[in-house]
Parts: C-alpha cells; structure tokens; sequence
C-alpha cells in the first residue's frame, strides 16, 4: 500500500513548509532522525567535483575514475596501493570536519528534545557535531572501524592510530608494507567496517545501539512523534523511509518529514501527515533557526520590562 499513489510535494511552498516543520519541531514529543548521504553532501562532503580532485588527482590520473565512490572499488593489485588510497579515502571523510556546519546546526534544532538518531551514514558527523552517542545507531558500520576480512569473529578495532602513520608515511601512491593491517586474532587482512556483504561485522557496540533504538521506537508508538527523514534516497530505503512511512501512518498524531533534493515522494494516504521540503537539507536549518531567533527577539519586545513610553 505504501509504494500506491506516491505523490511528489512540489507544489507544497516551501516557506510554508519550513514553517511547519519548525513547528513539529518544536511540538514533538520525540523526533526520530533518519539521516542519508544527503546530508552529508549538504555539510560538504561530496566524493566528487574540487574535493576529489584535491586529494585523488594521482588516483585520477593513473587509473581514470573520477570520484572517491569508483576508487573505494577499484581493483588495486597491491596491498600497499589498496591502503593509501583507502588511508586517504577514510581521512578525509571520517577525521577531518565537514565544510559547513550542517550537523551542529541540526543538534542546535534538537538538542532540547527527545531526540534518536538513526543513519547509514558511516562517516561519524553526527558525534563529531556533538550529538549524545547513546543517541545514535550506526547500523551500515564506521570508516573508523577495521573487522577482519574473514571474518574470524565478531570484532572491531579502531583505526585512527594506523590510518594516521599511512597517510604520513605513504609514498608514490603506496604505504609501507609493515602498515597493511592484519587481523589480530587470525592474521588475515583487515577491511573497513562497512555493510557491502554478508561478512559485516555487527560487533558488541552495534547490538547496544540497535536495541537503545528499538528501546526508543516501542516507548514512543504513540504521541506526537516526528519522523525526520534527511538526505535519504533509495538504496536502501526498507532501512529509515519506508519504516518511517508505515510507523507514521500506525499513529494518527505522528508527522513525517522529508528534506532532499529531488526526492520528496510520499504516499497519497500519508500526505495529511507529511511536511515535504526539496531542497538543500543546510539552508532549511539555517531558515528554521533564523525563524527561531526572529521568534525569540519578537517575544523579547513584548516583554513589560522592554516596552517603554508609558
């Protein structure tokens, strides 16, 4: 049913919108965050275009594919050249900061509500902006994460130490051959945490986060509850937006949101409960917030103590 009669909200004005999304902002009970590539394209990183070219152009140049996405699967026949590509590849979207200040923008939305996090980014923004962790579930992996490639056992070790040296100490497009990282327990190459197969490591800390989110979602099945969906398109959608969907329309009072570019379908029958918004995910905080100080500043005028003459 849900996938019946989808309808594109661009006829929907948007200031109208934003101004109804800031409301069940502020209205909500609990706001579950689902959060997609988007977003993160919104915050700056982007794998292709200056961005790349800043950091691959010898990638580019020797091997001829034009953005990070093609390169993380590239064939390379050396271990060594495997590694600094992905040592790069990790760096920059995993250590470094983001461009703009989308994230910390969100968490100034939200930090006074109940709020969950649950997202298939694995580039680890939304702790580096400042969200509480016990708030978040990672559930496609962390670039800051090695598993076995094996995989020999349910474990994952953090890489920043490792990833920190190749990027230092790589040379012609290779790392040491001492630096190609090995699995502790049996010897086989490590790989990034990443979800592409069935050999993804769903270790400790990932069944924590899962069951705080189920936790989360069974005490809210009721109230005013606000499903945010940011940036999310439709590689995987059974994870955050049809689930969104099908939890919106099981309670009357709930409201779905939508903010991306492009990609604001709903079904008919949810439509009565949607605020759908195409457009750049930053620049509609940045409106929200600007609405919010508007807002404050209005009611600081009328305060008896600021009015004067009488």
């Amino acid at each position: 049913m849900l996938l019946q009669n989808l309808k594109k909200q661009s006829a929907w004005t948007k200031p109208s919108q934003i101004d109804r999304l800031y409301r069940a902002i502020q209205d909500a009970d609990a706001v579950v965050i689902g959060a997609g590539a988007g977003l993160s394209a919104s915050a700056g990183f982007v794998y292709d275009g200056e961005r790349f070219e800043r950091y691959f152009s010898d990638f580019e140049e020797k091997y001829g594919f034009h953005d990070m996405y093609t390169g993380g699967f590239y064939p390379y026949v050396a271990a060594e050249e495997h590694w600094a590509y992905w040592s790069r590849h990790i760096w920059v979207n995993r250590y470094m900061d983001a461009p703009r200040p989308v994230y910390q923008e969100l968490l100034r939305l939200v930090r006074d509500r109940d709020y969950f996090v649950l997202t298939t980014n694995v580039d680890h923004c939304f702790q580096k902006a400042g969200f509480d962790k016990k708030r978040l579930f990672y559930t496609q992996g962390d670039y800051g994460l090695f598993q076995c490639s094996e995989p020999c056992c349910r474990e994952t070790w953090d890489n920043e130490a490792v990833i920190r040296r190749m990027m230092a100490e790589q040379r012609d497009m290779r790392v040491p051959a001492e630096l190609v990282p090995r699995c502790p327990r049996c010897g086989k190459p490590l790989t990034m945490n990443l979800r592409s197969d069935d050999k993804f490591v769903q270790d400790e800390g990932w069944y924590a986060a899962a069951g705080r989110y189920e936790d989360y979602l069974h005490r809210h099945r009721r109230g005013k509850v606000l499903y945010l969906e940011l940036g999310v398109g439709y590689n995987t959608p059974v994870i955050i937006k049809y689930p969104f969907w099908r939890m919106t329309l099981q309670n009357r009072e709930a409201v779905y949101a939508c903010i991306n570019r492009g990609q604001t379908l709903v079904p008919g029958d949810l439509r009565r409960q949607a605020v759908c918004i195409d457009g750049d995910i930053g620049m509609v905080l940045q409106a929200m917030l600007d609405a919010r100080e508007n807002r404050t500043e209005a009611a600081a005028a009328l305060r008896p103590d600021s009015i004067t003459g009488f």
